[in-house]
């Protein structure tokens, strides 16, 4: 990972310091098990201990981590203890009242601080399955079985750290911590978390259709994967109960041991036993198969407008698969179905809560709007530069285009909006900036038969005006804050970021990095149809934003929305129940491309500047 990574070559002091910060941290998140006093020596060690981490690294040694994991060893002991004498008194006396205040921050000062940090996190077990089993109060069963069973997944996890297996999983956390100390970015994974990672980046997995949960019922099915082998069954519903696999009972083991079970099946075929609710039990015989992702794909729809309609496409995420599945082709057939429904008059490319995924397809996906040019220009560790274009020469949409994003938007999708901004193609609407991811990974997780599985920053990204969006983000061009507007989310937000730099412009595309063996095509057939940059949305702009400020300034939902905003609520908050299921930052960007449609009749007359 060294040797990959954009900045950092060799294991430093630097790094010794943030790794031990980050070794506790993995154990620790929400500081339930540690006080101040006895992490001090290892956060705050001086300048020759972290000499010396160094130094026994180079000799393959890890004192200094091993005594942080005899810390860890009593620290669990002590949280047993701590959660029985509670759990006692909730099952005596009921629930009890805990301080306002949430989980993680500093290590505690005190004991008390930590029994109180404890209690709270009970007390959130007991209001998430109080809450997903459907009860409106917890008896002492309730409590007792509630907080058995998470004794039963907190257990679980520390085993983990008590178990002894040759020092195997203190290695992987160690070498997470390395890892995690380069940058945000870079990580190390667990052969089950690079299945999980596999999944989110292709959108399709291996299975039966179903996400179980363990709840105090036992395991249940959650939901129904669409699409999938359980779903199409017609005869397994949510909430209904894992009785058996194989014709093994499932009570007794452990919801792990149940999911390995469902993995060990022999000829890709399982035979599931349940229980209703309703009474009455029934098998059913599923056959793995793969499995898209269809609700986590591309959706779109289309409101009328004029003599036409307006399009709106949802792009999840940037995917690829080698089955041919991929954003990109989703996106040209969306809009190949919407413009065979009407005439398309304006388009929306909602990305709001789109962290990225493959960069090849975000390059795939801005060429879509654009007939030829740089999309993304990458820098690496030694300072080679390399121009990702698109060359085709064909724009498949032209027209008003608004891609509305929010804080969340990150990475490839950051790509897309600020490459579109920088030709002039399209408007991004939305919170003021987006995430601020502006680096560039490797990763062995979609890679057959990799050794280990890993995620590191090699470069940095940089569209065609050679701005970054590292740290900064995108900046919108029509401010319409969303749920995640008053969130301090975002990449500076994150522990020891990259900083943010700029490198040349490319709208002149010199070619200086093509083969010469294909320097004659690009000659020919590339420069002839480079994407000019286009001012007209940009010309409009006083006015368009003038527009927007009013209707936001006067429609009494959006005004209730920005108010619930100023109260700072949870990130978890249900906005439906809170303002009903109007989407008030969808209505907004439809209304900001009826603005540009307008305006791009009044500009053949020059009427639009004088309004």
């Amino acid at each position: 990972m060294l040797t990959y990574h954009v900045e950092y070559k060799e294991f430093s002091p630097l790094l010794a310091k943030r790794s031990l910060k980050i070794f506790l941290d993995q154990f620790d998140p929400s500081r339930l098990y540690f006080l101040q006093a006895e992490v001090a020596p290892f956060i705050d060690m001086k300048e020759e201990g972290l000499k010396k981490i160094v130094t026994d690294h180079e000799k393959s040694s890890y004192e200094t981590y091993e005594s942080i994991d005899f810390l860890i060893r009593s620290a669990i002991l002590r949280a047993r203890a701590r959660r029985a004498i509670l759990t006692a008194q909730f099952v005596e006396k009921g629930v009890l009242e805990s301080e306002e205040n949430e989980l993680g921050g500093n290590f505690c000062k005190t004991e008390k601080d930590l029994s109180e940090n404890v209690k709270k996190s009970l007390i959130a077990a007991l209001e998430f399955e109080k809450k997903a089993e459907g009860l409106t109060q917890l008896s002492s069963e309730d409590i007792k079985s509630i907080l058995d069973l998470f004794e039963k997944r907190v257990q679980k996890s520390e085993d983990e750290y008590l178990a002894p297996d040759e020092g195997r999983f203190l290695s992987m956390q160690i070498i997470k911590a390395f890892a995690k100390s380069l940058d945000p970015h870079s990580c190390f994974f667990t052969s089950e978390e690079s299945l999980e990672l596999k999944m989110i980046l292709e959108k399709q997995f291996e299975g039966i259709g179903i996400v179980f949960r363990e709840g105090i019922r036992g395991i249940s099915v959650k939901s129904l994967v669409e699409g999938g082998p359980a779903k199409r069954s017609g005869v397994i519903s949510e909430g209904d109960l894992l009785k058996a696999i194989n014709n093994r009972s499932v009570q007794g083991i452990s919801y792990r041991e149940a999911m390995n079970l469902l993995k060990e099946s022999r000829g890709g075929k399982v035979l599931l036993t349940f229980s209703r609710k309703e009474g009455g039990v029934f098998s059913v015989t599923l056959v793995r198969e793969k499995i898209a992702l269809v609700e986590e794909k591309v959706r779109f729809t289309s409101y009328p407008y004029a003599d036409g309609m307006i399009g709106v496409i949802n792009l999840p995420s940037f995917y690829e698969n080698g089955d041919g599945i991929s954003a990109e082709k989703d996106i040209k057939n969306a809009i190949r179905t919407l413009k065979s429904q009407g005439n398309l008059i304006g388009l929306v490319l909602d990305v709001r809560d789109n962290t990225g995924g493959f960069l090849s397809q975000a390059v795939k996906v801005s060429g879509l709007f654009i007939s030829s040019g740089v999309i993304v220009i990458s820098k690496y560790a030694d300072n080679q530069i390399q121009y990702l274009r698109e060359i085709n020469g064909k724009m498949f949409y032209r027209g008003p285009l608004v891609v509305l994003t929010s804080k969340l938007s990150a990475s490839a999708t950051e790509i897309l909006a600020q490459a579109l901004q920088d030709y002039g193609i399209a408007l991004v609407v939305g919170d003021h900036r987006t995430y601020g991811k502006g680096t560039i990974q490797y990763q062995t997780v979609t890679e057959d038969g990799a050794e280990s599985f890993f995620k590191v920053t090699i470069g940095r990204y940089y569209t065609v005006s050679g701005r970054s969006t590292q740290i900064e983000g995108v900046k919108a061009d029509i401010i319409v804050p969303t749920k995640y507007a008053p969130f301090n989310i975002g990449e500076k937000y994150l522990a020891y970021p990259l900083k943010n730099d700029q490198v040349s412009s490319a709208f002149i595309d010199s070619c200086a990095d093509v083969d010469l063996k294909n320097l004659a095509w690009f000659e020919s057939n590339y420069l002839p149809n480079l994407q000019k940059k286009i001012s007209s949305w940009n010309a409009m702009l006083p006015i368009l934003k003038k527009n927007s400020q009013y209707r936001l300034n006067h429609d009494q939902n959006f005004l209730a929305f920005l108010r619930l905003l100023q109260s700072k609520p949870s990130l978890t908050v249900d906005w439906k129940e809170e303002l009903g299921s109007e989407d008030l930052q969808m209505n907004e960007a439809l209304a900001v491309i009826k603005d540009m449609t307008l305006l791009q009749k009044d500009q053949k007359t020059g009427d639009f500047l004088r309004k």
